[in-house]
């Protein structure tokens, strides 16, 4: 289930909240034990499921939609709030609570899409941290994970008789599958954290993350009724992918946007397209000296004529 968050403070992905005193201070790995279970009789159940800010991933998004059977446009507008990712100029989108604070979807019985959860919930009471250090840009470096406990005085699940190890945990949840899907998602928000604040993503750009992050539909359209494909140099093969399989699709445009945000060489630009770019950037240099030059000229030529009007006035002037 997700997490409580009763002082409303913000929480980052996943579990982890910039007020550490509910994080356990113990780095855990896949094979670190924990004790703890969730069910309906557990006195607390549900408690944990109001006054939270549950940050939807790309996946997420697709299969609650799927699930409620309606399009990506309606999802955003009737279940989510937008919002920057924690800390950085990220746009992205959290579930909109109702006017009790609570999840939409959430009963007192229990989730109406506990199946299709989103990542957020399916990870608690553990946190996932997951990130690069400051500056380092190094392509393919794996970036340090690891993982930690959360424990909150309300949650009565800790004292429950079941113990498990994380890697257990997280395939019973299934939050290994969810990794799997959401890591290039997950690894552009790191890398654009280690940026850091003296780098700002341009409003285009922030536009472009948004519609490929939140609206499936949308990405696909640009893809082949643009001129992407005039653009970028792909193969039959992946087309026929992103073309039929929404998770092919997914993972497509995190590497479009890795390659558009951070020029990675994830996506391939065609050969004529980079000449005529450069011939065109030529030109425009070349054309930038002859404007420079013609300014040039037409200021002297001002500044000649009022020189020639001052003298001539001063030669009238001694007659």
């Amino acid at each position: 289930m997700a997490e409580n968050n009763s002082s409303s403070k913000e929480k980052a992905l996943f579990g982890l909240d910039k007020n550490p005193s509910n994080i356990m201070p113990e780095k855990l790995t896949l094979d670190s034990k924990i004790q703890f279970r969730c069910h309906p009789g557990v006195s607390c159940f549900t408690a944990c499921c109001g006054n939270i800010n549950i940050v939807l991933t790309p996946y997420d998004i697709l299969i609650l939609k799927n699930r409620i059977g309606i399009d990506s446009d309606e999802f955003l507008l009737r279940y989510t709030k937008p919002v920057f990712l924690e800390k950085t100029d990220m746009p992205g989108v959290q579930l909109n609570l109702t006017a009790e604070g609570r999840c939409p979807f959430v009963t007192d019985e229990g989730c109406l899409v506990y199946t299709d959860r989103p990542s957020a919930c399916r990870y608690y009471p553990i946190g996932l941290a997951n990130f690069h250090e400051r500056g380092d840009e190094t392509e393919g470096k794996e970036a340090e994970q690891f993982f930690f406990i959360v424990k909150e005085d309300h949650c009565k699940g800790h004292e429950e008789d079941k113990t498990w190890t994380i890697r257990e945990w997280r395939k019973d949840q299934g939050t290994d599958v969810r990794d799997e899907i959401n890591r290039g998602w997950m690894e552009l928000v790191m890398r654009r954290k280690s940026h850091g604040i003296q780098a700002t993503l341009s409003e285009q750009a922030q536009k472009m993350f948004f519609m490929t992050s939140t609206n499936l539909e949308k990405f696909k359209d640009f893809i082949f009724n643009s001129s992407f494909l005039d653009v970028y140099e792909i193969d039959q093969e992946t087309l026929d992918k992103i073309q039929n399989d929404d998770i092919e699709l997914l993972k497509f445009s995190y590497l479009y946007m890795a390659s558009s945000i951070f020029g990675t060489q994830d996506l391939k630009i065609k050969e004529e397209k980079i000449k005529a770019k450069a011939a065109a950037m030529k030109e425009g240099q070349a054309g930038a000296v002859d404007r420079a030059e013609e300014t040039y000229k037409e200021l002297k030529r001002d500044y000649d004529q009022l020189k020639k009007d001052i003298d001539d006035k001063k030669a009238k002037g001694t007659k």
